[in-house]
């Protein structure tokens, strides 16, 4: 998945030939979606992608190991470092960052048919990418999820009670660093309820597929035989 959250030593770049061609010929949106750890975005949207297939969830390029259980093309897209910078020159990359060592990609030319076949896309990333992606893409639309409370919060990053005071609260800093940022976003929903947030996450993507502009490329047929005299 493209989550790239709560990083403290990050470096983000967009590709300097940016895609503004997409804006003019896209059919789908493309949704950035932020939230800190704890707060139950990657349950939410599996969740909510298995009710609506019509979504496709952006999947990350990585030069980082592949973890066990985690499958290539499903979690990460895993390629070599020679092979990512090869697609930074090309300009393959929507945006691209280096975060301890590793570097993370969104790709470009992926996005874009997707988009343009009609999909609606969920970049899952951070603050800071959500906000250059908006610069780049402002047609996007993005979403912050909130935990319940501080204290369900707290609940979540303390984990199986093994970590210090000192780890817990460097969690707590990093997710409140992020929360800080929620103003910047579209669409805010609260994860207390996991069903009713699910509800709220499907009506934002559902009222946006909605509008006459989206309605008019989706069911141009029927429009058509409708009002043709």
């Amino acid at each position: 998945m493209s989550c790239r959250t709560n990083v403290e030593s990050s470096e983000m770049n967009l590709s300097e030939n940016p895609i503004e061609a997409i804006s003019s010929i896209a059919k789908g949106t493309l949704y950035v979606v932020s939230a800190p750890s704890g707060a139950g975005k990657t349950s939410l949207l599996k969740a909510v992608l298995q009710r609506m297939p019509e979504l496709q969830l952006s999947i990350s390029h990585t030069t980082r190991p592949q973890r066990p259980g985690e499958q290539n093309g499903v979690d990460y897209h895993f390629v070599g470092v020679d092979d990512f910078k090869s697609m930074l020159e090309e300009h393959s990359f929507l945006e691209h960052a280096e975060v301890f060592g590793n570097y993370y990609g969104t790709s470009r030319h992926w996005l874009e048919q997707q988009l343009v076949a009609g999909h609606d896309v969920i970049l899952e990333i951070d603050w800071q990418g959500a906000r250059q992606v908006r610069d780049l893409m402002p047609e996007c639309r993005s979403i912050f999820i909130f935990p319940p409370s501080k204290q369900e919060l707290l609940h979540r990053l303390t984990g199986r009670g093994q970590d210090s005071e000192q780890v817990i609260q460097g969690r707590m800093d990093a997710a409140h660093a992020e929360m800080i940022h929620y103003n910047e976003y579209d669409y805010l929903v609260i994860n207390d309820d996991f069903e009713l947030a699910c509800q709220d996450l499907q009506a934002i993507f559902t009222a946006r597929r909605l509008r006459i502009a989206s309605q008019k490329v989706r069911q141009q047929q029927l429009i058509h035989d409708l009002l043709d005299e």
